[in-house]
This record gives C-alpha cells, sequence and structure tokens, in this order.
C-alpha cells in the first residue's frame, strides 16, 4: 500500500507527464532560437528606437506593447517617448492637447481620426503617457495624402499646399522599389496600383522615420506602435531612418501567426531582433 506522500508524488508525476500547456505566444530571435521577454527588455533599454511591429487585431501584440510600454518607463522614466502609426500628424495638436488634460475623452473622439480598435488597443498607451507626462508622436502621414500618392503618384505631392507638407516627409523622398517590403505588396496586389501602391506605403514609412527623428533628442528613447509589415526585415521605416542616420541603436520587434508555435517558420527567421510568434488560431480584436 502506497504512503499518502508517495500517493501524491505519483500524481503530479502523472500530471507533469501528460499535461499539454498551449502557449499564448512563443518569442524568438533573428535566428529562430527561443528567447525571453527578460532580454528583450534588456535590449529595449539599450535602444534609441524601438519599432514595435504588431498584427493590428492580435490582443496578445497589444498586451506586450502595454507591458514593455510599462516596464521601460520603470527605467527610463520621463526620458520614454511613445510614437504611433495610429495617430496622423496632423493631428498632433490635438493628441497634445488631450495629454495636456485640455480636451475631453469625447471632444478627442471626435475631432481625431481613431482606428475602429482605438479604445481597447490604443487608448490605454495615449492615456498611460497622459498620466505620466510623456510625449506621444503623432507620426503616420495624413491618409488623404498616402490616397494622393496611390492615386497619382509620388511627384503628385509637389503640387500640396507648403503648409501642408509640414505633415509630410521632405521632398523629394527617397524610394527604393528593389526592397522586399515593397516588392512583396507589388506582387500580392498583382500589379493592381502599378508601382503607386508600394510608394503610397512607403511615404508613410518615411513619414513616420521623418517624425520619429525629428522629435529623437539625446538621452531619449522612443518606443514606437506601427504594423509589422512597417519594420519587418529591417526596411520600411528602418530603412528610411539609416538613410539619414546610421548610427542608431535600432532594435526591432516583429509579429506573425502559425499553426503551431513550436518551431518558428524559415521566412520569419530575421523578421525582426525579437519575433513575437504567435498560434494561428489567436482570438482577434476586431
Amino acid at each position: 500500500m502506497k504512503t499518502p506522500l508517495l500517493q501524491i508524488l505519483s500524481a503530479l508525476l502523472f500530471l507533469v507527464s501528460f499535461r499539454g500547456d498551449k502557449k499564448a505566444y512563443q518569442l524568438y530571435d533573428s535566428k529562430g532560437k527561443e528567447t525571453s521577454y527578460e532580454k528583450l527588455l534588456n535590449d529595449a533599454k539599450q535602444a534609441d528606437i524601438i519599432l514595435f511591429g504588431e498584427l493590428h487585431n492580435n490582443p496578445l501584440c497589444h498586451w506586450l506593447e502595454q507591458e514593455l510600454t510599462k516596464d521601460l518607463y520603470e527605467v527610463k522614466k520621463e526620458n520614454l517617448m511613445l510614437s504611433s502609426e495610429m495617430f496622423e500628424s496632423d493631428d498632433q495638436v490635438t493628441v497634445s492637447e488631450y495629454l495636456e488634460g485640455k480636451l475631453s475623452d469625447k471632444t478627442f473622439k471626435d475631432e481625431v481620426k481613431l482606428w475602429s480598435n482605438y479604445t481597447n488597443d490604443y487608448k490605454p498607451l495615449l492615456d498611460f503617457a497622459k498620466n505620466n507626462h510623456l510625449q506621444f508622436i503623432a507620426a503616420n502621414i495624413p491618409r488623404r495624402y498616402a490616397s494622393l500618392v496611390y492615386g497619382k503618384g509620388l511627384e503628385k505631392l509637389d503640387s500640396i499646399e507648403p503648409e501642408a507638407k509640414k505633415f509630410i516627409c521632405p521632398l523629394p523622398m527617397k524610394y527604393d522599389g528593389s526592397l522586399k517590403c515593397y516588392k512583396d505588396i507589388y506582387e500580392a496586389a498583382g500589379g493592381h496600383g502599378g508601382e503607386n501602391l508600394p510608394k503610397s506605403q512607403a511615404v508613410k514609412d518615411a513619414t513616420m522615420a521623418y517624425f520619429i527623428l525629428k522629435n529623437l533628442s539625446k538621452g531619449k528613447t522612443i518606443l514606437h506602435y506601427n504594423g509589422s509589415y512597417h519594420s519587418n526585415y529591417h526596411q520600411g521605416i528602418e530603412w528610411y531612418l539609416r538613410q539619414e542616420k546610421n548610427d542608431l541603436k535600432i532594435l526591432t520587434i516583429g509579429s506573425t501567426e502559425q499553426e503551431s508555435i513550436d518551431t518558428l517558420a524559415k521566412t520569419a527567421l530575421n523578421m525582426a531582433d525579437y519575433i513575437i510568434c504567435n498560434p494561428a488560431s489567436m482570438s482577434k480584436s476586431y
């Protein structure tokens, strides 16, 4: 007859042997080796700029954004600045007024061009900046100008009013259509939209890079939130950042989904310095 202690040990051994853990995500380094959030955080503390590439409708990405923001703030305090794709540069004054407590939530929502998942996914980041007196950069190009590029080409930006040009990157902007990030967009669309389609993506990347650099100063760290495709494979935003200042310490975080997250897919290798691998079955926020 087994003693109570042996019975307990046997039961525990049984549970350990047959437990089927289901991970919400797995973090990998650029070479596909499993790594930890602690290591990511330590590297982020040393960076000038962190490009957090999210999947827009993935709740796990948004949770990690909030956690990284809070953990970086514990170290950087007022030297941390937040920035995002989700707010457009012509809304910067309104964003700043909200952070200063000059606007109600309702007024802010009425005035700013907000994404459909703003309340759940981006308001917590904006309110963290507000509560801790941090600057928040509205970094993206106004969508009307990205649409203009898509419809008429980059050269059409030369015709907009001089006052409007302060909301976009300086012209003429560099563009390299051979970069994977832009070739993939062109090929995925089957040529629909021609070269103007990837160029409309590039002007977003260039504008975000411009406003990040415009606000960066010595001793500061900027944590920028963007769709993963805007910084995957160290292209997009990072490419434009390095055209202007190649000695920056830039840390990139990418996001991908797979049926199984036990091993990182070869196509995701070198996507970013750190890669968040999510189960494809993860529930979506919209």
